[in-house]
């Protein structure tokens, strides 16, 4: 979708994020995980996320929200696989609005936009988690039409207990 054709009204537009945005997006992502009360947890460096996003291998994608041309939000996504459905979906991994432009519409039209893109891509889904205790979120979530996957845990393997799973394939 060219730019143009992203514009959602006279003041909100959506564009793919370029090389250049990547120390904006890092700032935003800080300013989420401050608003998650994890600041701690952000150990991703700005070249790491242009590593991710524009590098040979990119590992995922973002959209720029601008309010009158001005950054007001990002989200950022990756591809995900059914095996049910054998086809793809788009998984949500951050999206954020500056508090500036929160209920201006921003986060429906980079939402909106994603399940055009999704669409667009043949994906059945666009999936995304989100905290239990961030009410506005949820109630967001809710008036979007979104379905809480309830009977779904949500698991994780990362630093030792990733590296111990590994070696223990090994020996």
């Amino acid at each position: 979708m060219s730019a143009a054709s992203a514009s959602l009204s006279a003041s909100v537009s959506i564009r793919p994020a370029t090389r250049a945005d990547v120390k904006l997006i890092h700032r935003m992502i800080v300013a989420l995980a401050e608003y998650e009360r994890s600041p701690e947890a952000v150990s991703g460096t700005p070249a790491m996320l242009a590593q991710a996003l524009f590098g040979q291998w990119p590992a995922a994608e973002a959209l720029i929200a601008e309010v009158d041309s001005s950054p007001a939000g990002f989200a950022l996504f990756h591809a995900t696989f059914s095996t049910w459905q054998c086809s793809s979906g788009l998984w949500l991994e951050d999206l954020y609005v500056d508090p500036a432009h929160r209920r201006a519409g921003v986060g429906r039209a980079l939402v909106r936009h994603l399940a055009a893109l999704a669409l667009q891509r043949g994906c059945t889904r666009l999936e995304w988690v989100a905290l239990d205790w961030n009410e506005p979120a949820l109630r967001f979530y809710e008036r979007l039409g979104a379905s809480v996957l309830s009977d779904w845990l949500l698991h994780r393997l990362e630093g030792p207990a990733l590296a111990q799973v590994a070696d223990a394939g090994a020996a």
